[in-house]
């Protein structure tokens, strides 16, 4: 057994889909936390950080169990979990690891609800449900729809219960930009693997609507996440320094520019898209949360 195949096997570099809405969320409390005089609690704000990388983490290892189990990932996949298909890791053993660590993100929760409060069970048990039963939904076209409710909405709305125990519905719409960056990670795997998904009858979005669409909607994610950034800024819910998220454009532009070179033939270029995604998704992230940061510092 390699400890290194089963960090590797939950992908760390993809967990900045988690991560990144809560680190946003973190910073928007403390931005927002003199107007509505909310007393917040970071631990439990650091402690959802870790929560939701594990409760990612253990997704990516079902997905890539019921995956793998499907022969929808195999050895000839542009894009996948390898440990299985390249036999690295026993099924048995990978499947009880991702079980193990939802069991984890679950006990992490719970201990969560203590320090806050009974409106975390439901989301939570959203959060638990799609973790364990997203693959299903992505068989059906609907992987995109719930990427993008819980790597954003979701974890925002949890985050801010945890640190004041209080419902703060705001924090939801401020991580709309952001899960529709996410959504793109998911959107470049399924372009890339349209091919194999076609052969495993899978039917995603980026099936139905066929490469030049996909590479369209890809291209509109990114321009949306840009547009309601401005809208929430128009509605003074973020601060007007939030508009340095442009910075992050020429990643934007870089990745969209590789989506719109692809053809059925060179899939393969867009192998690594994902994690080119990924890296916006933290540029974009980043930035937004140093605002919040520096904004909160203005008002105070």
């Amino acid at each position: 057994m390699s400890v290194k195949n089963y960090l590797i096997a939950f992908r760390p570099w993809s967990l900045v889909a988690s991560t990144i809405p809560v680190l946003i969320t973190i910073t928007y409390i403390y931005f927002i936390k003199t107007e509505f005089s909310l007393d917040i609690n970071l631990i439990n704000g650091f402690l959802a950080f870790i929560g939701a990388g594990i409760f990612q983490a253990s997704s990516n290892i079902i997905n890539d169990y019921i995956d793998y189990k499907h022969h929808v990932d195999k050895p000839e996949s542009l894009g996948g979990g390898r440990m299985l298909v390249e036999g690295y890791i026993k099924p048995r053993s990978f499947i009880i690891y991702g079980y193990c660590l939802l069991l984890v993100g679950i006990a992490l929760g719970i201990f969560l609800t203590f320090r806050s409060g009974f409106h975390l069970l439901w989301i939570g048990g959203i959060g638990v449900f799609f973790t364990i039963f997203y693959t299903k939904f992505k068989y059906i076209s609907l992987g995109d729809l719930i990427i993008f409710i819980i790597y954003g909405p979701l974890i925002g709305l949890g985050t801010a219960y945890v640190m004041t125990n209080q419902l703060i519905f705001d924090a939801l719409l401020i991580n709309i930009p952001i899960a529709l960056i996410v959504v793109d990670i998911l959107n470049s795997n399924n372009t890339r693997d349209m091919i194999f998904d076609k052969k495993a009858k899978i039917k995603t979005p980026a099936m139905r609507l066929g490469l030049e669409r996909a590479k369209t909607y890809y291209m509109v994610l990114i321009i949306a996440a840009y547009l309601f950034t401005v809208l929430l800024i128009f509605l003074n819910l973020l601060h007007p320094l939030c508009l340095i998220v442009l910075l992050s454009l020429p990643v934007a532009i870089r990745n969209i520019n590789i989506m719109n070179k692809v053809t059925l033939d060179t899939l393969e270029d867009i192998t690594h898209l994902d994690a080119r995604t990924s890296e916006l998704v933290i540029a974009f992230g980043v930035l937004l949360s140093i605002a919040n940061f520096i904004a909160a510092k203005l008002i105070i």
